[in-house]
């Protein structure tokens, strides 16, 4: 008779000991480990030769080179920004991991989702959080008049899994992963190894059926998905959905996607009846006003470019040490930029505060924006008003030089469409074959100072 061992699991990190411990051996986290009960069981493999010096008579392995390639034959998820995202599409028998705040919107993209998908093909959605009444609720205010939608409020494993395996549906959506229970496990749902367990189910039934499963995990207060970290490891792709709750648009990105690039962004519009795809996203954070510090930039999410407006803000400081505050751009990069303009534009910026704010709430980590936070707050500082119609595109060494930036020729037409005349970029950045298919003035320079010079028409 097989006797039951306990163990002690993290639920920060999943770790296991055989011995409790108030503090994580392995994150550090205190209070977080738990005894769950691990029941011996039997090998279900079952091997019949375990003797390495016996003879092998199958040999299951192929040269990669005569492997056939497939087409993958993706499937339309009904918003073309989380197409973009997901790389073109849901990918049968993948497996698609949304995490987001609370309250952000993630079941009501799902269930828009699944309402567009299930008029061609059959789709599941599982509902473990919430009654079968509320999700009927929520998709009446969608302002869909007919759905062939199947809806499954259940948080057991096992039913879920019957399910999905007797209905076979195109697109299993499980909301949320935290909230399924596999009876055979002590542990609470929620819990490292009731995840663990249940993500490694749903895996093994939607590679063997060719179903596309898209899961919803929670997050921790630090913003981190909850859970085990082979829960991220598992899955094929890992969506965020992010966004201000009292904000009206949201940001959707790939943070891992085995079956197109990462980094990706879908931008959404949070409307009364549900959510709506943003077509321009530009518009978003561009503010179209002038005014000193005030200055525009070309950041890429992916392969999509979007234009963006810096704000600064340059104040005598009444405190012993100046504040350096950033809204959407690392702090460091700030205090990095400040040192440079100090140093070689003789600029004394150590007895100001400096702030700087991305408009629309973006983040923006690419060093191409390093010569746009420049002029902003040289702008500020002189209270000078950049020239309408005028992006910066740029990085910014520690010797003040400017240093070229990739997808270069993208971010330009994506300023040109939008009605600029004018583009600072730094010298040497291999243009010069499609400068003429542009329609705008290229003003090139090989340092901040020039680059400055230029774009606010001063001389220092």
């Amino acid at each position: 008779m097989a006797r039951n061992v306990s163990i002690y699991v993290c639920q920060s990190c999943g770790a296991q000991t055989k011995q409790f411990f108030g503090r994580c051996t392995s994150c550090g986290s205190w209070n977080s480990i738990i005894e769950e009960s691990n029941p011996a069981t039997k090998n279900r493999l079952n091997r019949k030769n375990t003797n390495p010096h016996s003879k092998v008579s199958v040999i299951r392995s192929e040269a990669i080179g005569s492997i056939k390639e497939h087409n993958l034959e993706r499937l339309t998820s009904g918003f073309k920004e989380l197409d973009r995202v997901l790389g073109g599409g849901l990918v049968p028998g993948s497996l698609v991991l949304v995490g987001g705040d609370p309250g952000i919107g993630k079941s009501t993209l799902l269930l828009q989702s699944a309402t567009y998908m299930a008029s061609e093909r059959s789709i599941l959605y599982v509902s473990a959080e919430e009654s079968a009444q509320q999700v009927r609720l929520r998709w009446s205010r969608l302002d869909e008049s007919k759905s062939d939608l199947n809806l499954l409020a259940e948080t057991n494993l096992e039913t879920v899994l019957n399910e999905i395996e007797s209905l076979k549906p195109s697109v299993a959506i499980i909301d949320s992963i935290q909230a399924l229970q596999d009876d055979n496990l002590s542990s609470t749902p929620g819990s490292v190894s009731q995840v663990r367990e249940c993500s490694a189910a749903l895996q093994h039934l939607a590679k063997h059926q060719g179903t596309a499963l898209i899961l919803v995990g929670h997050v921790t207060k630090e913003g981190m998905l909850a859970g085990p970290k082979v829960l991220e490891h598992l899955v094929d792709a890992v969506l965020t959905f992010e966004g201000d709750r009292f904000a009206s648009h949201r940001l959707l990105r790939a943070v891992k996607n085995r079956y197109g690039a990462t980094h990706e962004l879908g931008v959404f519009e949070m409307r009364g009846q549900g959510l709506k795809e943003v077509e321009n996203p530009s518009e978003l954070f561009l503010n179209g006003e002038s005014a000193s510090g005030v200055a525009t930039i070309v950041a890429c999410e992916g392969t999509r470019s979007l234009v963006v407006d810096l704000q600064a803000l340059v104040s005598t400081t009444t405190y012993t040490s100046p504040r350096r505050t950033a809204t959407g751009v690392g702090a460091n990069r700030l205090h990095q930029i400040i040192a440079v303009l100090e140093k070689h534009m003789s600029l004394a910026l150590s007895r100001y505060d400096c702030y700087l704010a991305v408009a629309g709430g973006l983040e923006v980590e690419e060093p191409a924006a390093d010569l746009g936070i420049a002029v902003a707050l040289v702008s500020s500082f002189r209270d000078l008003i950049l020239p309408s119609g005028t992006v910066l595109i740029g990085e910014l060494g520690l010797g003040g030089q400017l240093r070229p930036v990739g997808q270069l020729a993208q971010r330009l037409q994506e300023a040109c469409r939008l009605g600029f005349q004018r583009a600072v970029i730094p010298q040497n950045s291999g243009i010069e074959s499609i400068e003429k298919e542009i329609n705008l003035e290229i003003l090139k320079a090989t340092n901040v100072k020039e680059a400055i010079i230029l774009a606010l028409n001063i001389d220092f």
